[in-house]
């Protein structure tokens, strides 16, 4: 899968570069390409942005620079998404269907947002990571892309995906390891028992207890 990030602070998505995102970028898994729309622009002290019509606070990234740099991408086959607070929120499910894609554009807004008239004719969706506002994109983009990439083909092992919290609807079983005992508390003994049906059962109670416990409102759903 492919990603071009459109965006005014590259240097912000070098934490891509590391774990699991990382090594799949190595093994050419996904394509992260990052595009400073900075570049794009005509004048000498490449300004991207201007105060708003109406007038208000704060500046407004202007719509011909942001052409420019997305007119420099090959666009075919491509899905444009703009990371915002007034988009619809992300959730496992959009994750999951966006894996499908070959290609995605995700633009990243900055200072007070963009030129909606760049955003009409551009975007396909705008996409939000929650009901809060922060001071661009850039990290909204990149927890989209960390989430979508985990879900291409080769990036985890397929069972990885499958049992974690919201495949199933459920939020995820507690996970145990080494040592057997710590601070006087032992792991549970049916994980002990080798008995991977009786272990397949109490972990699916458990993801019904947490859930019920700590998000109710999927259960309804």
């Amino acid at each position: 899968m492919k990603f071009d990030v459109l965006t005014l602070f590259p240097e912000m998505f070098d934490n891509l570069k590391q774990s699991i995102i990382g090594r799949a970028q190595e093994k050419e898994l996904i394509d992260i390409n990052l595009i400073n729309i900075r570049d794009f622009s005509t004048n000498k002290h490449k300004k991207v942005d201007d105060t708003p019509y109406g007038g208000g606070v704060g500046m407004v990234m202007m719509p011909d620079v942001v052409y420019r740099a997305y007119n420099s991408i090959d666009t075919k086959k491509a899905k444009v998404i703009y990371m915002s607070p007034q988009g619809k929120t992300l959730n496992q499910k959009k994750v999951e269907d966006l894996a499908k894609q070959e290609h995605l554009i995700i633009l990243c807004g900055h200072y007070e947002g963009i030129d909606q008239r760049i955003l009409d004719k551009i975007v396909d969706e705008e996409i939000s990571i929650g009901d809060y506002v922060l001071t661009g994109g850039e990290i909204p983009a990149m927890v989209l892309i960390d989430s979508v990439s985990r879900y291409v083909e080769g990036v985890l092992k397929e069972d990885s995906v499958k049992e974690e919290s919201f495949s199933n609807g459920l939020l995820e079983y507690p996970q145990y390891t080494r040592p057997e005992i710590f601070e006087g508390e032992k792991v549970p003994e049916i994980l002990l028992s080798g008995h991977h049906e009786k272990i397949k059962e109490w972990r699916k109670q458990k993801s019904l207890e947490i859930t019920k416990q700590k998000r109710p409102d999927l259960l309804k759903e």
